[in-house]
């Protein structure tokens, strides 16, 4: 497995220790998602330490919440670079390495809830998640011929550092927590097991679909 990261590889390196004490192995590499040299780079690494490319996870991201008449074009270019630009680098670039391999491979995008439901203040973020929908529906009709799947998770609120600074206000926790049905916040194991189950053999039959974990609170929306 290869570990990418941006500007933490302290934290990447943790991650690959982790991976290896349960027995996997693990490499962290270096790289921008939008740059296609550094993608390149990432998917080399992966050939030449495990031989070839079965799996791609497009699980980099960024947001930059502002009210939309204060957005400078800048945060624009940021997040859809990132968000949008970087999985359709990553996905044609493995694709490229999985095509005419008979087993094929899987990709697997890392979207939001926010591909369908609106988020104020947020509106380059859920552009790049509309956008990943779409271009997940598209090229997975494309490589289906190829053996190659394709698929979004669309996280809900899941407990992580992001939420830190909400959770320091009981409040704000009750305000999000009504939004939701199931009234928790989700696991990152919860949508690791999602990731797993599409990647395997049982998820060899899925392509072209979001798979919403949310808590139910798209449906508590009336969005889906």
């Amino acid at each position: 497995m290869v570990i990418d990261y941006h500007d933490n590889g302290e934290h990447a390196r943790d991650v690959v220790e982790s991976i290896e004490l349960e027995g996997g192995r693990a490499t962290a590499v270096g790289a921008d998602v939008s740059k296609e040299e550094d993608v390149e780079k990432l998917i080399d690494a992966a050939v030449t330490h495990y031989g070839s490319l079965d799996i791609l996870v497009n699980n980099a991201g960024i947001e930059r919440k502002m009210p939309f008449l204060d957005t400078p074009l800048e945060v624009w270019h940021q997040v859809i670079e990132t968000n949008l630009t970087g999985t359709w680098i990553c996905s044609q670039l493995a694709a490229r390495r999985m095509a005419g391999r008979k087993s094929g491979g899987r990709i697997i995008n890392i979207s939001s809830v926010h591909e369908d439901i609106t988020m104020p203040s947020n509106a380059p973020y859920c552009a790049a998640k509309g956008g990943m929908k779409m271009l997940m529906r598209t090229i997975a009709v494309e490589l289906a011929p190829l053996n190659i799947t394709v698929n979004n998770v669309c996280p809900g609120a899941i407990d992580t550092p992001i939420q830190d600074k909400l959770k320091k206000d009981p409040r704000k926790v009750e305000e999000l927590l009504s939004e939701i049905p199931l009234h928790r916040l989700g696991s990152p194991d919860e949508v690791a097991g999602l990731c797993v189950f599409l990647a395997s053999d049982e998820g060899s039959y899925v392509t072209g679909a979001s798979y919403v974990i949310d808590g139910g609170m798209t449906k508590q929306s009336g969005s889906l």
